[in-house]
């Protein structure tokens, strides 16, 4: 019985982390043996849990190329949460006026564990070098946004995301580890999140918190855009304008939307 429990659990698990991967490319879709590879499964016990999966709708194969994708349960299933989708709304406004008041894009994410889904953006369709859109999940450390939600945890906190994610990261090169590493001491000295092309060269981003009555983070604001117009020089700039948005969006009381 209890090793039918412990199958069972870890099964849910692989599962789990076969959706959460799924979600990380929307738009792109995976291929089966690229799927496999970053969630460390082999290709045959992938393919057995993603045929369950589709059997209950929560992913799909797109017909013209066999990609894997998020599927429609997925998106009904959210519907059963009107808290976090009155978050979206309640920041939809902010979000229009970070796009309009500065020089790059406008994103809202959400903590999800130990890492970020962004949930609204705003500003121009496309700036060279940024991947993120509504939907991409990725590593609290992999953004200016997530670094900022990290900041405002107990530092007690802190440390297991933080060596949760340097394990999530380990496929980037030695540099690119080190930049990030570099991005969270910088954003912590700041006291807010700032990227200055370490994660992607030519792109910079600034980032604060939002937190609810308990000082909890329940979601960020970022600004994100290209080096030349987001130059450090300017940080205070930006660093004043989220924080202005953010204590406007916290004064919103909750279900107000």
């Amino acid at each position: 019985m209890q090793d039918s429990i412990v199958r069972g659990t870890r099964t849910l698990a692989r599962s789990v982390a076969l959706l959460k991967a799924v979600a990380t490319r929307p738009m792109q879709g995976w291929r089966l043996t690229d799927l496999a590879s970053s969630c460390g499964f082999d290709k045959g016990s992938t393919h057995r849990m993603l045929a369950g999966l589709a059997r209950e709708r929560l992913v799909e194969q797109r017909r013209g190329d066999r990609h894997y994708l998020p599927g429609p349960l997925l998106f009904e299933l959210g519907l059963a949460v009107p808290r976090l989708a009155g978050v979206v709304a309640r920041c939809a406004p902010t979000l229009a006026r970070l796009a309009r008041n500065s020089p790059g894009v406008a994103l809202l994410f959400l903590p999800s564990g130990t890492e970020f889904v962004c949930a609204d953006r705003a500003g121009p369709d496309t700036i060279i070098g940024l991947s993120i859109e509504v939907g991409t999940r990725r590593p609290l450390l992999a953004s200016a946004g997530g670094v900022a939600m990290l900041l405002a945890l107990p530092e007690a906190e802190q440390e297991p995301i933080v060596r949760a994610n340097l394990r999530q990261l380990q496929g980037l090169s030695p540099t690119r580890r080190a930049a990030v590493q570099r991005m969270l001491r910088r954003s912590r000295r700041a006291g807010f999140g700032v990227n200055l092309g370490d994660l992607v060269p030519g792109i910079h981003a600034f980032g604060v918190p939002l937190l609810d009555l308990g000082g909890r983070p329940f979601a960020s604001l970022s600004i994100v855009g290209r080096a030349q117009s987001m130059p450090l020089a300017r940080s205070a700039e930006f660093e004043a304008l989220l924080r202005a948005e953010a204590a406007r969006v916290e004064r919103i009381p909750a279900g107000a939307e």
